[in-house]
């Protein structure tokens, strides 16, 4: 019960969607208990779960991904509209922060938010995304590198 909340944070960044989010959480937790024999004593139960949600995330993207492929075969063969994901007018650092964040690469955004959001150590990190703990260090750093250069370029288009 103790780790629900960092689920549904962890979750919530998967996802973008707050339902979406809840609906991972109760997945990651179906998944969870039908595998609880799998779980090893001794190690990190957040890290355990962390794992089976992002597993599960991304095996959803990757069935959504599949049934929109589909659909658009069947409608001819007519290109997707996509659109630009909207800025936000951001009126503080927390929200211009989140912003920054959604720039980052999905694999540099994650390593960032497990190990800085969650508070995870670099080794259950990498657990989790399943890398070498050098390989999540590694990205951590280049998340802040490049939300460092993110933060100073929206800086200057302000000022502009």
């Amino acid at each position: 019960m103790r780790v629900l909340p960092d689920l549904r944070g962890f979750a919530r960044f998967l996802t973008r969607d707050p339902a979406s989010a809840d609906d991972l959480v109760q997945d990651t937790i179906v998944r969870a208990l039908a595998a609880q024999s799998q779980f090893e004593e001794g190690t990190v139960l957040k890290a355990w779960l962390f794992t089976i949600q992002r597993n599960a995330f991304y095996e959803q993207k990757r069935r959504h991904s599949r049934e929109q492929e589909i659909l658009l075969d069947i409608e001819l063969d007519i290109p997707p509209s996509i659109e630009a994901p909207s800025q936000q007018s951001a009126r503080d650092a927390v929200q211009d922060l989140g912003a920054l964040l959604w720039q980052l690469p999905e694999l540099l955004r994650e390593a960032l938010i497990l190990v800085g959001a969650q508070e995870l150590s670099y080794e259950d990190a990498a657990v989790v995304c399943d890398v070498p703990a050098g390989t999540m260090k590694a990205r951590v750093s280049r998340a802040r590198s490049q939300l460092a250069i993110l933060a100073g370029h929206q800086a200057s288009m302000e000022k502009a």
